[in-house]
């Protein structure tokens, strides 16, 4: 499987291994799936889909390959990028004798197309032109917790009570549950080798988006909203409202709204002859989002949009030794000892942002994370999927987490935008009776607009980081001395 740390492929191996497969995934960068549950139980291998000897090498001995990868987000040249790591994956299935490809795309229409649906359509061709049997999934507009576009969704429903929404609110879409897609994608491993062609899946509702909007508004217990249709509001405008007013950010927006300038229905139910429904029938949409709103609620998000990289943003890790790395650093150190047990100072610690906040000024916090969105980065209000755990390589707001080392240490890696490359850091450690907290901000300038930005902001970090150390350590005491009295 190559996409296995994606929205869809990280709910699909689990799904795949309770079938009795074995699974063999791909990817880039191995720790990114330390803390998946089900790691443990596949073979990992490492390979950039660019390069040619590796995807040999990973698609050796393998019978069924998923191809679940693409650039939405991405910017450059991403159209010639896809084509290119789609040929050296069909190149090399078909070098290794591999039974059947299993591709993922998006409901289109015919003719011309926004570039992202163009480039998974062409993708889509590379892979049924393999020599390999290749069946091409395109599904409607995804809805389950985590996905981008009930994220979209929920957000603009929740924030506005009046919408003014482009034109393409008018336009019609075929909602498909996550549950379904994932049946869809499991009972594909199985079709017989003379399939090979694309097959449209949508859910049993065919609604215009200001009805998915208004049926998410019931399901949600809020008030229908008027929803007026503006043909001022151009893609590109309905975009930057998108990323201002929703966690969604700018670069996601775009190719999600792009899509929606078509009607993306099913033209042909083929599906139905070769895999039959699931068990019950297929999901509709109002179900679809009250089963996704009961999973955010009860923090049980198997994966998330927000654990897609973000394009853009600095992906290199730490140097372990900063002052040693040939760049130059600023860094902002801080330390307290806390009365508090290491456990319930850790139990603060990973338990930051989202809705638990960053325990000081959280104007400061708020403000730097709109700016961050008029920029079109990803802004403050990812938040975190789970309240209380944090897991390796998944999105906390506007930062990413590069490494946890539970009860012990957290190194959280920037990802709004920034002249350079931030990493702050939170350790815990145990000290006589109680433990010590240390803090440690670390920025690695990028010229002089680098340099300019750090000076520019010390003063608030004289009041923000230093807020953080005593109302983290304060929180932690609180928490202590409420445990003992429960006792």
């Amino acid at each position: 499987m190559t996409g296995a740390s994606g929205y869809i492929g990280g709910r699909l191996v689990p799904r795949l291994l309770e079938a009795g497969y074995e699974v063999r995934v791909s990817v880039r960068d191995p720790q990114r799936l330390r803390d998946y549950p089900w790691a443990d139980k596949v073979e990992i291998v490492t390979a950039d889909l660019t390069d040619a000897d590796a995807v040999r090498s990973a698609v050796r001995d393998i019978d069924v390959l998923y191809y679940l990868v693409h650039a939405m987000g991405a910017g450059g040249d991403f159209e010639k990028s896809e084509s290119v790591a789609a040929t050296v994956v069909a190149d090399a299935a078909a070098q290794a004798g591999v039974s059947r490809i299993v591709y993922l795309g998006g409901l289109h229409p015919d003719g011309p197309l926004s570039p992202h649906l163009r480039s998974r359509a062409e993708v889509g061709r590379i892979l049924l032109a393999s020599g390999v049997p290749t069946v091409a999934l395109q599904a409607g507009t995804v809805i389950g917790s985590g996905s981008a576009s009930f994220e979209m969704i929920r957000h603009l429903t929740d924030v506005l009570p009046y919408m003014p929404a482009p034109k393409w609110v008018r336009n019609f879409i075929q909602p498909i549950a996550v549950r379904d897609v994932l049946y869809y994608l499991v009972e594909a491993a199985e079709l017989p080798p003379e399939v090979n062609r694309t097959f449209d899946i949508g859910g049993p509702d065919v609604l215009r988006y200001g009805q998915m909007m208004n049926g998410y508004a019931v399901e949600a217990g809020l008030p229908q909203r008027p929803i007026a249709p503006l043909p001022v509001l151009t893609p590109w405008l309905a975009s930057q409202w998108v990323n201002l007013v929703t966690p969604i950010p700018r670069a996601l927006a775009v190719p999600i709204i792009a899509s929606l300038q078509y009607d993306c229905v099913a033209r042909e139910n083929d599906i139905d002859d070769v895999i039959p429904r699931p068990e019950g029938g297929l999901t509709g949409y109002r179900r679809a989002v009250s089963l996704a709103l009961g999973k955010e609620r009860a923090g049980e998000v198997e994966t998330s949009w927000q654990d897609s990289s973000v394009f853009g943003a600095p992906s290199d890790p730490l140097p372990s030794d900063p002052e040693w790395s040939g760049h130059t650093v600023f860094t902002d150190l801080r330390e307290k000892h806390s009365a508090a047990s290491p456990a319930e100072l850790w139990r603060v610690v990973e338990s930051i942002g989202g809705d638990n906040g960053w325990y000081s000024f959280p104007l400061a916090w708020a403000a730097r994370g709109w700016a961050d969105k008029l920029v079109g980065g990803v802004g403050l209000r990812r938040g975190r999927r789970n309240p209380d755990r944090l897991n390796l390589g998944e999105a906390l707001d506007f930062w990413r987490v590069e490494e946890i080392d539970r009860g012990r240490f957290l190194r959280l890696r920037a990802e709004m935008r920034v002249p350079g490359a931030a990493w702050l850091e939170l350790t815990v450690t145990p000290e006589g009776e109680g433990s010590r907290y240390r803090q440690r901000a670390v920025f690695f300038p990028k010229g002089l607009a680098g340099r300019l930005y750090w000076f520019s902001i010390l003063p608030f970090h004289g009041v923000i980081f230093a807020g953080m150390v005593e109302r983290i350590t304060a929180a932690a005491v609180r928490a202590t001395a409420k445990q003992k009295a429960a006792e």
